[in-house]
């Protein structure tokens, strides 16, 4: 992919990797309350924040939104409704 080179990407594009990981495996989105996927939890939400406003560099916004797709197929479902 091009413009994957410098450092700040290549650590991007991990955590991006390990958030499809994480969820693919449990099914569900990071947790706040859990001291270990807090970090991925935070990961997250500044980069929904900064695709909102429009700040997301171009190349990461197409691979944000598939991640955002797969967290939407494993929403929460509130078990009392």
């Amino acid at each position: 992919m091009p413009g994957w080179s410098s450092p700040k990407s290549a650590l991007w594009l991990a955590k991006w990797q390990e958030a499809i990981d994480f969820l693919e495996t449990n099914h569900r989105k990071p947790s706040k309350f859990i001291a270990e996927e807090r970090n991925m939890r935070s990961w997250w939400k500044h980069n929904k924040k900064l695709m909102n406003a429009g700040e997301l560099k171009p190349e990461r916004v197409e691979m944000f939104e598939r991640l955002l797709e797969l967290g939407e197929k494993y929403k929460h479902v509130n078990q009392y409704q």
